[in-house]
């Protein structure tokens, strides 16, 4: 009988997929980076074909790499889905739960979250990935997540969703600035156009988009922000003004700046923090309980 690839062999193909990079994807697959270049030639050792093209500055994958990856992708889906049903049958809150978040939630609900979660369920390991909601989508498609944590508007069409409580936007800008001087603010045509962004691709810039009631904004000389913490500071840097999610200035993250925050008038804007799943899932009590102790972290 021939050999066939092992299921870690074909997981270090893809990681060196995802970053063609030999460091990196050791990193990912928690190896050293000669244990992951041995397992890659002994997996094209095993098929008997060239999967990556490597030199000195470059990494590659071939053409049959590449379809090797995409069959690989699949395989490894079913193998966690059967590791999925296998612990579903042993019993629930048990095994490790592959957690998906985005960059404008994770530090302002994962601390308490998983707190609480090791507390009430401590035979349950939570696994994070925190990643632009795209990529996170694309993951729970490829049964490389359980669930994923993100915020709404966002099309989540054939997900099991659900919906956990809204987060406002609040407008923030230093301290002195006259359009700041009431407690609740205007978001007139004028302070739209001082708005600053977030990089494409990030679900809070499209949400500030929508709020501003125009397709794009023109960011200060060409200027986007790659995270909250980078927004704020080219706030404080008299840039511009920005939306900022109410979780994120109640967590304290205008604390030791010159800035304030406040709220717009009503109807205040806001998105919605939902937690979806594939509607396939076999982790729904995992699921259900998720559910109640992100609502009960907001009292809701």
């Amino acid at each position: 009988m021939a050999a066939t690839p092992t299921l870690k062999q074909l997981r270090y193909l893809i990681a060196l997929s995802e970053t063609l990079s030999f460091t990196k994807a050791a990193e990912r697959c928690f190896v050293g980076q000669s244990t992951l270049s041995a397992g890659l030639k002994e997996l094209e050792d095993t098929l008997g074909t060239q999967l990556v093209e490597r030199d000195k500055h470059t990494v590659s994958l071939t053409p049959t790499g590449r379809g090797v990856v995409e069959r690989a992708q699949r395989l490894i889906a079913q193998a966690d889905d059967l590791v999925d049903f296998v612990q579903g049958a042993a019993g629930s809150m048990v095994g490790v739960i592959k957690l998906g978040v985005i960059p404008t939630i994770a530090p302002f609900l994962l601390p308490a979250l998983l707190a609480r979660m090791r507390h009430d369920f401590p035979h349950l390991k939570i696994v994070l990935r925190e990643d632009l909601s795209a990529n996170l989508i694309d993951k729970l498609n490829r049964h490389q997540l359980d669930f994923a944590l993100i915020a709404l508007p966002y099309d989540t069409e054939g997900f099991l969703t659900k919906e956990l409580f809204d987060d406002e936007l609040w407008l923030i800008g230093n301290q002195h600035d006259p359009a700041l001087k009431n407690k609740e603010i205007q978001l007139t045509n004028q302070l739209a156009d001082r708005v600053l962004l977030l990089e494409e691709g990030n679900c809070l810039r499209e949400h500030t988009l929508t709020v501003c009631t125009k397709s794009d904004l023109a960011s200060t000389d060409g200027i986007e922000a790659t995270s909250l913490l980078t927004l704020v500071q080219m706030v404080e840097s008299g840039l511009g003004i920005a939306l900022l999610p109410e979780m994120a200035v109640k967590s304290g993250l205008l604390i030791q700046t010159n800035l304030i925050a406040r709220p717009l008038t009503a109807p205040a804007p806001k998105r919605k923090i939902a937690l979806i799943a594939r509607p396939s899932t076999a982790r729904i009590e995992e699921f259900n309980a998720l559910v109640k102790v992100l609502k009960e972290s907001r009292g809701g």
